[in-house]
């Protein structure tokens, strides 16, 4: 009895520590997940890269879809500066087929994605970072061997039009970290799909 009443203290914290995910400020870990090429991927592999622009998203959420050509944008604009996107899907696919691999490697190369495309199968890392929808960003800053949480949620407040999009939430984020400014909204509520978890 005992021991059940500890499995189950302990089985609740770690479902106490997904369901929280990361804050501002926060160490992020790295991951190595498998990308659209078949090769796998971790952020230490971005040896030059001053931080990144994680971005949980997926191939069947209109959200997604509508912010595809924005992240293309981002990833143009900051991996020259250090700061590059990397994609990750979080969904489970027998919850929502249009999500699979194969899938993931033709929306790839239908939009042209600039930046590595990963799945996260077992959902260990949506789970930790405390992604909830899609899309939902996370910047990351490199502080030595570290990577600091440094901006979580939105892409921008314009889901729908990009051009009516007043608040450019991660641009503002990374343009402060380059500069080496303070970053001023540290997290906006992220609008989109929510993941498609596995059955536990």
């Amino acid at each position: 009895m005992r021991k059940y009443l500890l499995t189950l203290l302990l089985l609740s914290f770690g479902v106490l520590t997904w369901a929280q995910g990361y804050k501002p400020g926060d160490k992020a870990i790295d991951f190595k997940l498998k990308n659209i090429d078949g090769q796998y991927v971790s952020l230490a592999d971005f040896k030059e890269a001053k931080g990144f622009i994680v971005v949980f998203t997926c191939n069947h959420c209109p959200f997604s879809k509508m912010y595809e050509d924005r992240i293309i944008a981002l990833d143009k604009k900051y991996k020259p500066l250090g700061y590059p996107v990397v994609a990750i899907n979080p969904n489970d696919p027998k919850k929502q087929p249009e999500d699979s691999f194969d899938k993931m490697i033709e929306r790839a190369k239908e939009k042209g994605f600039t930046f590595p495309y990963l799945f996260d199968e077992t959902q260990e890392i949506a789970r930790t970072y405390g992604a909830t929808n899609t899309p939902h960003v996370f910047v990351l800053k490199k502080e030595g061997k570290d990577l600091i949480v440094s901006y979580i949620g939105a892409i921008d407040d314009s889901p729908r039009e990009a051009s009516k999009a007043s608040k450019k939430y991660v641009e503002q984020a990374v343009d402060a970290l380059l500069s080496g400014k303070e970053v001023q909204v540290k997290q906006a509520k992220a609008i989109g799909c929510t993941i498609k978890w596995k059955e536990m």
